[in-house]
């Protein structure tokens, strides 16, 4: 089996699993996350690969990280993940991707992510739900943020936070590949 078809699998069951634990019907859920209830039965039936924007939305609406949705191995309070099992969830031709690096409840969604954005490339972010913060740290380049339609520029050995609740953008205008670690803490779902 591929990972893609792990990764399906493992979505599908999780969908399901946390759905019923908040109690939502399909219809609630589609409503709460902005996605088509088609697209819920197609996505707890793996039958599909959605974008991470769809999962990302669903995870905001049940509350919870990628990570839970990804994988709902519950096991020791320390949890090991070796490099090969980085989640890598968008990537370019050009060579950008990011890759889920941990994730957690604690008490809501907090997830680590390692990203490399190519020369003249970004990736867009819908508003996450209100009081999620991001936190990046720049390690090579200069990373373009652009939140709710204003740029920041954070050169590398800098870090930015910002309220994620608002649209926002993270490129690379600069002529050299930009890495950066982000961590994500989205507020629980009450």
């Amino acid at each position: 089996m591929s990972d893609l078809d792990l990764l399906t699998q493992s979505l599908a069951r999780n969908v399901k699993r946390w759905r019923a634990e908040r109690g939502f019907t399909l219809d609630t859920l589609a409503a709460r996350a902005g996605v088509s209830r088609g697209m819920l039965i197609q996505i707890e039936q793996a039958r599909t690969n959605p974008s991470l924007g769809t999962v990302v939305k669903i995870g905001d609406a049940l509350g919870i990280s990628i990570t839970t949705l990804l994988d709902y191995e519950q096991g020791p309070k320390v949890r090991i993940v070796p490099a090969d099992q980085a989640v890598r969830m968008w990537h370019t031709d050009a060579g950008s991707y990011n890759r889920l690096l941990a994730g957690t409840e604690a008490p809501g969604p907090l997830e680590l992510w390692d990203w490399r954005l190519m020369p003249g490339e970004s990736s867009s972010s819908d508003p996450h739900p209100a009081g999620t913060v991001e936190l990046v740290h720049v390690t090579a380049g200069e990373l373009t943020l652009t939140v709710d339609g204003v740029d920041h520029f954070v050169p590398t050995g800098a870090s930015a936070s910002f309220d994620a609740g608002v649209p926002h953008t993270y490129g690379n205008t600069g002529g050299e590949p930009m890495e950066m670690v982000l961590a994500v803490s989205v507020p629980p779902v009450h």
